[in-house]
């Protein structure tokens, strides 16, 4: 069996301990972690926001332990500079203009090509990667998984609040992405061949540099053996992320095996695809999506159920049922949304929202001194 190998990136929100607002401090992280984190770390556009990425891990369990392991030392390197991190698709009352861009060759040429389109690009992903035996089966993969991204995205959902409103969705972090060009559910291809055509000729026209540039929320990865994953808002406890990451390799798994077995799945139209993610972005695991063989509306639990039920025979494979059945904890729980909802509504101040971000993003990891 194929390995499907597993690597996660985090962006975290960097959290000023008085205001708790967001603060461009990234620099002091990153020089406060060098000594155990320097090959994990990473700037992203603003400099509120520092990224956190595993390597290749071979399964599930490797994932979460090396996860552990570096939320630990951020947070711990966070305390020590009197700043601390946050999970969180959106901050709940930050304001982008405040933000400062990181100075770096390719932010700039990104804010010179999109302006505040960039600018007012201050949200927080969790990207999965997945390994893939080739590319050719890279995309035969995605044409599939485009169907299940709302059924992921759900789950994930962790973005209520943009610049001090309650926004109605329970993931705005979409909202605001939208803005950017390639982003969103990716068309279907025929073949590797008819992808790499489209790539290159937007390279050719000037459009992109190179096919980084197309941020949709499922890609083939233009330079690693790996699905990429980035519909996801970054959630709060780390077990959501696992169990994210969980479902996303069983989900690559099961689309390969029925590839094997000369098994197809039915392709249904972007149109109709960006429909339940809409509804997804709009109420998450409170929504509906719509079932197109049968034509109704699903409520999410029951959708869940079958998609935990298509994935079934995969997961034992894998080592991963413990994780992915972690889904049903979620949807006790709440997401991130649903739960920063709930304080919102008991304490009416969003400032106690960050608070309860940064205690979940902290929760079951000790500062201690530990050994890396």
């Amino acid at each position: 069996m194929h390995q499907f190998t597993i690597g996660i990136e985090e962006e975290y929100q960097i959290i000023d301990v008085e205001s708790r607002d967001l603060i461009s401090h990234v620099s002091k992280i990153i020089e406060g972690g060098k000594a155990v984190l320097s090959e994990n770390l990473k700037h992203e556009m603003h400099e509120s926001m520092i990224e956190m990425e595993t390597g290749i891990c071979q399964n599930i369990q490797e994932a979460q332990a090396e996860l552990t392991n570096l939320r630990r030392h951020l947070i711990k390197t966070a305390h020590d500079q009197g700043l601390r991190v946050s999970g969180g698709g959106t901050h709940p009352f930050s304001n982008w203009e405040h933000n400062t861009i990181t100075n770096g060759e390719r932010y700039n040429k990104i804010v010179d090509d999109m302006g505040d389109v960039a600018r007012g690009n201050l949200i927080f992903g969790l990207h999965v990667h997945i390994g893939i035996p080739n590319r050719e089966e890279g995309v035969r993969i995605q044409n599939v998984m485009r169907y299940f991204l709302p059924h992921v995205y759900a789950l994930s959902t962790n973005s209520p609040f943009w610049i001090g409103r309650n926004t109605g969705f329970k993931s705005y972090r979409q909202e605001v992405f939208v803005k950017f060009p390639r982003t969103g559910i990716p068309s279907f291809f025929n073949s590797v061949a008819e992808f790499d055509s489209y790539v290159n000729l937007l390279i050719k026209t000037g459009t992109i540099d190179n096919a980084k540039k197309i941020w949709w929320d499922l890609r083939v990865h233009p330079f690693y053996p790996t699905i990429e994953f980035r519909i996801c808002d970054m959630p709060l406890r780390i077990e959501e992320t696992v169990c994210m990451a969980a479902i996303m390799q069983s989900l690559v798994a099961k689309i390969y095996k029925l590839h094997q077995q000369n098994l197809s799945f039915r392709s249904y139209r972007r149109l109709l695809l960006n429909e339940n993610k809409w509804r997804a972005s709009k109420d998450g695991i409170h929504s509906h999506l719509i079932d197109f063989g049968k034509e109704e509306a699903v409520p999410y639990p029951q959708l869940l159920k079958e998609l935990l039920e298509f994935i079934d025979d995969v997961v034992d494979d894998l080592g991963c049922r413990k994780e992915v059945e972690y889904a049903w904890t979620i949807l006790e729980n709440g997401t991130g949304a649903d739960r920063q909802l709930r304080i919102f509504k008991e304490t009416g101040d969003l400032t106690k929202v960050v608070d309860y971000m940064i205690s979940e993003t902290e929760y079951g990891i000790t500062h201690g001194e530990t050994a890396s």
